[in-house]
């Protein structure tokens, strides 16, 4: 049966709460409405709706935290199809439900940073445009993912209104965790917080086999080397290139028999996390680019054409830097799927050394991963993890990439 929460995987006591909260909202409107009715009856006048109290199960501000993969973004969308669904339960068919989940309903805005972070300008538009009256007669509401994104400014302009909500208007953001380098403490102190974990690998493969049609074993190996991150276990599933990309990232402690050799390898990876990205955003760009000419009158000819041609100049100025800023967070992200892949292995290998009893992520290449453990010893393959995980650390503290790549690889081969 359709639901909205079906693609929510391995969360059922995080389901269950926004199951409640939707029927509390719910409840709320219905009791709006019944009070707009006497009013009506009365004096002919309608009072401000769903105002006050929300309900014991309903609030106006949500964050949505847990690892990379654990559904935050589709739990915030599921959530917000439930406060939309004539039914209030989040059914999957209704018009709100279906629209929300499609991207297309008026009253549910997504926020995804296109850049590095989130703007205090783009947040506050959005703050002013989510106070206005919800359009369908239930909620405005307010999505937005990688909330630890949002600069100091922005968070500032959200605290306002988070502060002070408008009547019937929701914000639902997606963060790693509470800790306040993610989001901040006086915004945590408003919202309710729904914790997700990262969902079993047999819950992903059970997905993609469902959803996705793709075959069971294949479903499974990819959950697995994804260590269950829905998303990319759909991606690495059903692309190639997704696939080949990978198994050039697991070969990298193969190459490095030396200084040269590592430096190489540091080249490739950045140079194939670029090509990546670059591949995933050049459709966008053109499309925007042709759409920003269009509305421009590109080709235009006439009085006043060579005006209009000057003006136009910033608009595609300002454009351009948009898309740059979106081109290098698709690097950031293409070169962390990457890093992950390859911490995934020193961890394989460093499982072997001490000889856990855990399955390891990469079965493909498990025998390269054995005998780097007799060869590193536990010692050496924590070393080598650490040396990966120092990478990421570094990268999110804006060290250029390269640089913080080529230490890691001389790090990965000295051991």
């Amino acid at each position: 049966m359709p639901d909205a929460f079906a693609d929510l995987v391995g969360q059922d006591e995080a389901v269950d709460m926004l199951r409640r909260a939707a029927a509390s909202a719910a409840a709320v409107l219905r009791t709006a409405g019944e009070r707009a009715e006497s009013a009506t009856a009365d004096d002919g006048t309608v009072p401000a709706a769903a105002e006050g109290d929300p309900g014991a199960g309903m609030t106006h501000a949500w964050i949505f935290t847990g690892p990379p993969g654990s559904g935050r973004s589709v739990a915030a969308r599921a959530f917000a199809a439930a406060l939309q669904c004539v039914h209030g339960t989040g059914c999957g068919e209704c018009p709100g439900c279906h629209t929300t989940l499609a991207g297309t309903h008026a009253d549910v805005r997504l926020v995804v940073p296109e850049g590095l972070s989130i703007g205090v300008n783009e947040m506050r538009a959005l703050v002013l445009r989510a106070a206005s009256t919800p359009s369908g007669g239930r909620w405005q509401i307010v999505i937005i993912e990688d909330a630890d994104r949002l600069t100091e400014a922005a968070g500032n302009a959200l605290l306002k209104a988070v502060e002070e909500p408008p009547p019937r208007t929701v914000f639902l953001l997606c963060a790693p965790s509470t800790h306040p380098d993610d989001i901040s403490v006086t915004i945590r102190s408003r919202c309710r917080v729904v914790p997700l974990r990262q969902p079993p690998a047999a819950a992903v493969a059970e997905v993609l086999v469902r959803r996705d049609g793709i075959a069971p074993d294949v479903a499974r190996w990819a959950a697995a080397a994804t260590q269950g991150h829905v998303g990319r276990a759909r991606r690495l599933a059903g692309d190639p290139q997704a696939r080949a990309r990978r198994e050039a990232v697991l070969a990298v402690p193969r190459r490095l028999t030396g200084v040269g050799a590592a430096f190489a390898a540091a080249s490739a990876l950045i140079e194939a996390a670029e090509a990546e990205a670059e591949a995933s955003v050049a459709e966008i760009d053109a499309a925007e680019r042709a759409a920003l000419e269009t509305a421009l009158g590109a080709g235009g000819t006439g009085r006043g054409a060579a005006g209009a041609a000057r003006g136009a100049a910033g608009q595609l100025k300002d454009l351009e830097r948009r898309q740059k800023s979106r081109a290098t967070r698709a690097q950031r992200d293409a070169l962390d799927r990457a890093l992950v892949d390859l911490a995934a292995f020193y961890r394989d290998a460093l499982t072997m050394a001490l000889g856990a009893p855990v399955a390891p992520v990469h079965t493909d290449t498990a025998e390269l991963a054995d005998a780097g453990a007799r060869s590193w010893q536990a010692e050496g393959a924590l070393r080598r993890l650490e040396a990966v995980l120092s990478c990421r650390t570094a990268i999110e503290a804006n060290v250029k990439p390269r640089i913080a790549v080529e230490a890691m690889m001389l790090a990965l081969w000295k051991g």
